[in-house]
């Protein structure tokens, strides 16, 4: 008897009642709603930057976006405010080659995007004719 005395008593403290026999109501628990900020689609990408149209990798970065711009690209904030303008789309990024003064030379850059872009897989990879025209093309996102 004594045994079910102290598993009662130890069930009542769990529950948050008293011992002593005096009965009390249980305190309301009170949902609070997810505020929109605790919520989001995760934004992590690994972005390369390899010579000729080969798999190879010269210099690689990380870029988070979600909950907030961070990794090892040395501009985050400006290139994940890009990527969000062009809704993740890499060949919808803010071009100026239009406007910029490349050399005609003929050495391959292969950029590349691997991760997740607002909770969607991405992999995403494109050739240019040179460093010169691939900054130009993909703005603040590659460049590192």
């Amino acid at each position: 008897m004594r045994g079910r005395a102290v598993v009662t008593a130890a069930v009542a403290l769990a529950l948050g009642g008293a011992v002593t026999g005096s009965a009390r109501a249980a305190e309301p628990v009170v949902d609070r709603p997810a505020t929109a900020s605790g919520l989001y689609a995760p934004s992590a990408l690994v972005l390369t930057v390899g010579k000729d149209t080969a798999a190879s990798v010269d210099r690689a970065v990380t870029l988070s976006c979600a909950p907030s711009a961070g990794g090892t690209h040395p501009a985050p904030e400006d290139a994940c405010r890009e990527l969000g303008a062009a809704g993740g789309d890499f060949g919808a990024l803010p071009s100026a080659l239009p406007y910029t003064m490349c050399t005609r030379e003929w050495s391959p850059v292969t950029a590349a995007a691997s991760g997740v872009w607002q909770g969607k897989r991405v992999d995403w990879s494109g050739t240019y004719n040179n460093g010169c025209e691939m900054r130009a093309a993909l703005g603040a996102v590659f460049a590192f």
